[in-house]
This record gives C-alpha cells, sequence and structure tokens, in this order.
C-alpha cells in the first residue's frame, strides 16, 4: 500500500521568529526599508555612516541619533530593544516609533581621518537636531543628552518611510493605546530616576514624556467633543 505524504504548512513568520505577529510584521517592514536601493544602486540600510531621526504617529519627531556602524544594526537595535544601554529602554518607546528617516553620509566622510569622521557626524547629527525640533509641535525631542552647538552641514537627500504595515496602523494609532503606552513608559522613566543617580538631561526627558502625554491626551478630549466641559472645570 503506498504512503500517503502529508503537505507540511508553511509556519507563520511570527512562529518562526518567536515574536507576535505584528511585531514580525513591523520587521518585515523595516526589513523591506533598508533593503530598498538609493539612486546609486546601494542599499539604504548597508550604509555604514549615517543620522537617522524617529517619528510617531503624528509625525512628531520623538529622537535623533548618529552611527558609524550600518544604518540596519543600529537602528534595528533601538527598535528591538537590543540597546545595551537599559535606560534608553525606558527613554524611547519603540511602540511610538512610525516613521525612520535616515541621512547616509558614507560619500562625504569618506578619506576623512577618524577624529574628522566624528567631527563630520557631530555637525550632521546637530544640523538634523535643529531641524527637528523646528518642525516639533512641542520644540523638542527625547534625547538625553544636551546637543552642544556645531557648524551645520548641507544635508545629503534623506530616505523615509513608515515601518507600520496597514493591517496594524488603525489599532496602533488609536490615541486610547498611544496614551497607555505613554504614562507606562513614564512610570518607568521616573522609577528610574527615583533609584539612580541620572543625569540633568533624562529629567528634562521625562518632562518631554509628560508634555507628549498632555498634549495626546487634551487632543482626545478635543476628538471626543468634552473639552469645553473640561475648560470648565479647571
Amino acid at each position: 500500500m503506498p504512503k500517503t505524504t502529508q503537505k507540511r504548512s508553511t509556519p507563520k513568520q511570527s512562529e518562526v521568529q518567536g515574536v507576535p505577529e505584528d511585531v514580525a510584521a513591523i520587521r518585515v517592514e523595516i526589513r523591506k526599508f533598508f533593503s530598498t536601493k538609493d539612486e546609486a544602486g546601494t542599499r539604504i540600510g548597508s550604509y555604514k555612516h549615517g543620522v537617522y531621526a524617529f517619528y510617531d504617529y503624528d509625525g512628531e519627531p520623538i529622537y535623533v541619533g548618529q552611527t558609524e556602524e550600518k544604518l540596519s544594526s543600529r537602528i534595528s537595535r533601538h527598535l528591538t530593544n537590543q540597546r545595551t544601554d537599559a535606560v534608553a529602554m525606558n527613554v524611547l518607546d519603540p511602540f511610538e516609533v512610525a516613521h525612520i528617516e535616515v541621512w547616509p553620509l558614507d560619500a562625504e566622510v569618506s578619506g576623512l581621518g577618524k577624529k574628522e569622521k566624528k567631527s563630520f557626524l557631530d555637525r550632521a547629527e546637530y544640523t538634523v537636531f535643529q531641524k527637528v525640533l523646528r518642525e516639533s509641535a512641542l520644540g523638542a525631542v527625547l534625547n538625553e543628552k544636551e546637543m552642544a552647538p556645531r557648524s551645520k552641514i548641507i544635508l545629503p537627500i534623506s530616505h523615509k518611510k513608515r515601518i507600520i504595515p496597514d493591517s496594524i496602523y488603525r489599532q496602533r494609532k488609536h490615541p486610547d493605546v498611544r496614551i497607555a503606552r505613554r504614562a507606562t513608559t513614564i512610570a518607568n522613566l521616573a522609577r528610574v530616576i527615583s533609584e539612580r543617580d541620572v543625569s540633568d538631561g533624562l529629567r528634562r526627558t521625562l518632562l518631554t514624556q509628560a508634555r507628549r502625554l498632555e498634549r495626546l491626551a487634551l487632543q482626545r478630549l478635543q476628538e471626543l467633543g468634552i473639552m469645553a466641559d473640561f475648560k470648565k472645570k479647571i
């Protein structure tokens, strides 16, 4: 009697990676972004030097950084909580990041010495930092370290993408979900501050997070049409 072979079903991506389906879907979008080729035919994620910025669901800039390793490696570690600094996990909630923008700088630093490269990256980061501050409704981002003034550079063409797929975008953007996440982040950050000898910058970050929570909560009241009643009570 011939043996019957059962077709083995392909496991879901989330089962393969051992993470929830929504997280797996976001990671797929991140990989797609970094696999995208620019006009020079180079994959965006393969650039070793650059500056990056994260934006939330309202398009509000929330974090700026620089890297001397592959853009894909550095940013992926941010968004999967694999940063070695535990405090960084309480400063930036990866759940809040809806858009990524990167400025590759390999061509600009080519041929420079180590110190010159770092100096140029610092100038590039400061330039992006000032740019996003102008775009921010709060005039602030979540960076803990105060950025020293530097001479600005002419930024190269940037690449920007929403990393949240349509299938979960509406649910994650819901203000009640985001309010709950921000409140939790604030509580975690406040606990860190109460338990450690922290920098003044981290305390400023706590204030920025609180202002972000207040702004979103007020917007939610306006959406529900109960802002007028709230103003009367205060």
